[in-house]
């Protein structure tokens, strides 16, 4: 998905800034800038973007505070960090700040393009537009909104991607590679417990009685299945 959709990249490097706002306007896309924490804030918040680009280390502070700040206003829009740090610690503290993908400078801009498009493609149509029954809870994709009982659930958009998958797979084993792979993005840079600890975050939601799952569910040895019952 381009034309239309608008990016905005927050980034304290000018020629990184020009680099990346010159080639996804080739492609397409509409981009706003921003060179510090600040300013991202508060572009980000007026201007509603379709995806951040986000790096991570800014002058006035550090794109997993920003992050970690838009969710908390209720901004899910996808953000990807860009960053020169690439320890494993780094991308955990990242997904679970809210962020929906980790790309290490230098990166190439194929790769890059192609994560942009992904999430854009999941974010907008991707047939999970009616609201839908999961478990005891209620998921409307397109509001960001888990329900149960008529009341909103705190979710986070990491939350809602991973629920969106198993919903478009429901009934079917998907290993715990395959989630990180389709949702996060990443098939190795991320451990595996990760997906597991959403996958207990969402059972809590999703399940009368998390602690003996009847919605989702584990198979041993081979990863998680959301079935009807």
């Amino acid at each position: 998905m381009s034309g239309q959709a608008r990016i905005l990249i927050v980034d304290d490097d000018p020629a990184m800034r020009v680099g990346l706002q010159d080639n996804l306007e080739v492609e397409g896309y509409q981009v706003v800038t921003a060179a510090s924490l600040r300013e991202g804030r508060e572009v980000a918040l007026r201007e509603r973007p379709d995806l951040i680009l986000l790096d991570l280390m800014l002058p006035d502070g550090d794109g997993m505070s920003l992050c970690r700040h838009l969710r908390s206003q209720g901004l899910h829009t996808p953000v990807i960090m860009l960053t020169a740090r690439g320890e494993e610690m780094d991308k955990v503290l990242g997904f679970e700040v809210g962020a929906d993908d980790y790309v290490v400078k230098p990166f190439s801009l194929r790769e890059l393009f192609a994560r942009i498009h992904a999430h854009l493609r999941r974010t907008h149509g991707t047939g999970t537009e009616v609201p839908v029954r999961v478990g005891v809870a209620q998921a409307d994709f397109p509001r960001h909104l888990l329900t149960r009982d008529g009341h909103p659930l705190d979710v986070t958009a990491k939350e809602m991607d991973l629920l969106r998958y198993l919903v478009e797979h429901r009934g079917e084993v998907v290993s715990r590679e395959t989630l990180l792979a389709e949702v996060w993005g990443h098939q190795s840079e991320v451990e595996t417990r990760s997906v597991d600890n959403y996958i207990v975050r969402l059972r809590k939601k999703l399940e009368p009685e998390p602690a003996e799952p009847r919605y989702l569910i584990t198979v041993y040895g081979s990863g998680y299945k959301l079935v009807d019952q």
